[in-house]
């Protein structure tokens, strides 16, 4: 029987090619020399896609060109480089790879209040620049006393807060609605929030309503002693207003993972002090990304079993049936 013929536009990891060659045709869009001409060719056979964020957005005009296609596993458990509201549209089932990450974001996270708070690595360059000799390092602003606010309390948001409470912190939050069961404090809006925190983490998916969640009045709420920790995505945050309150102190200082044009960063934070910067790696260690991969693999094969895909997101679920697809 033949195999399933499987997209990948961008590349993963070279375990995950391996696992997919094995058990699928694999087309590998990125290594192509034409690729408009050899997705023309072999896209209206495609019934699977492995996709990733270096692919870019996965739209309705991608999906019209994979007229076959019925699953995205999407590698990460953002998704929104797949229009799944499009996808769902068609009766293509969308899949990510919730829960393998989860903790290592939220590792990542408390890591990055630290370095943002304790100014660690400032400390790391004014040793490695010789410094030290001609005196002490400033002293930083603390973590003790601080009230801590999440913006978005799903599963990587409670890791977080888990993980804060060892630091006998205030824990505050915000999301769509009240959850039932959770003890901390909840806030109706980002506003709210940000006026009665510290620090604010936002961790909220990044789709249309969560654009700039984060503006120029959570900001201003949060303070001039304020810190935002950003590890979402960086539609999340407006960007331009987060640049303005940094100048002008109205907020204290900011951990960001993110950004709005990845993987270009606004000069003005390269510049500043009271910034700590990292390139999207909140899931990035090898065991994390080794699962995520391994998640991407497990949806295909499980699909293409005839059985549901073990992670289908919400826009799907509805779509998510075992069936006697012709590949089984």
């Amino acid at each position: 029987m033949a195999k399933p013929p499987i997209l990948m536009p961008a590349p993963l990891s070279d375990g995950v090619v391996v696992a997919l060659d094995e058990r699928f045709t694999l087309h590998r869009l990125w290594q192509q020399d034409d690729r408009d001409a050899f997705l023309t060719k072999v896209g209206p056979d495609i019934v699977g896609l492995a996709a990733t964020t270096l692919a870019g957005t996965i739209d309705a005009t991608w999906l019209d060109r994979l007229p076959a296609l019925e699953i995205i596993a999407s590698f990460g458990v953002g998704y929104d480089n797949v229009d799944a509201k499009a996808a769902a549209a068609r009766g293509v089932v969308v899949t990510n790879t919730p829960g393998v990450l989860d903790d290592e974001v939220a590792d990542l996270t408390i890591g990055l209040l630290l370095a943002t708070l304790r100014r660690i690595p400032q400390a790391d360059a004014f040793v490695r620049a010789g410094r030290w000799p001609s005196g002490p390092f400033p002293l930083s602003p603390t973590l003790r006393g601080r009230r801590v606010g999440i913006v978005g309390l799903g599963a990587i948001g409670k890791a977080i807060a888990r993980r804060l409470e060892a630091f006998d912190v205030a824990i505050a939050y915000h999301g769509r609605s009240r959850q039932d069961g959770v003890a901390y404090c909840y806030y109706e809006t980002p506003v709210a929030l940000a006026a009665a925190s510290d620090v604010v983490i936002a961790i909220v998916p990044g789709n249309s309503g969560t654009r700039h969640l984060i503006d120029g009045a959570v900001l201003a709420a949060l303070g001039p002693e304020g810190v935002l920790i950003n590890v979402a995505r960086g539609s999340v945050v407006d960007e331009a207003a987060l640049v303005a309150a940094l100048q002008d102190g109205t907020i204290g200082g900011a951990g960001l993972d993110v950004f709005e044009d990845e993987p270009r960063v606004p000069p003005a934070l390269l510049a500043m002090p009271n910034v700590v910067l990292l390139p999207h790696i909140g899931s990035a260690s090898v065991a994390t990304r080794a699962a995520m991969g391994q998640l991407v693999v497990d949806n295909l094969v499980a699909w293409f079993d005839g059985r549901p895909a073990l992670t289908p997101v919400p826009e799907t679920r509805t779509l998510n049936r075992a069936g006697a697809h012709r590949f089984a």
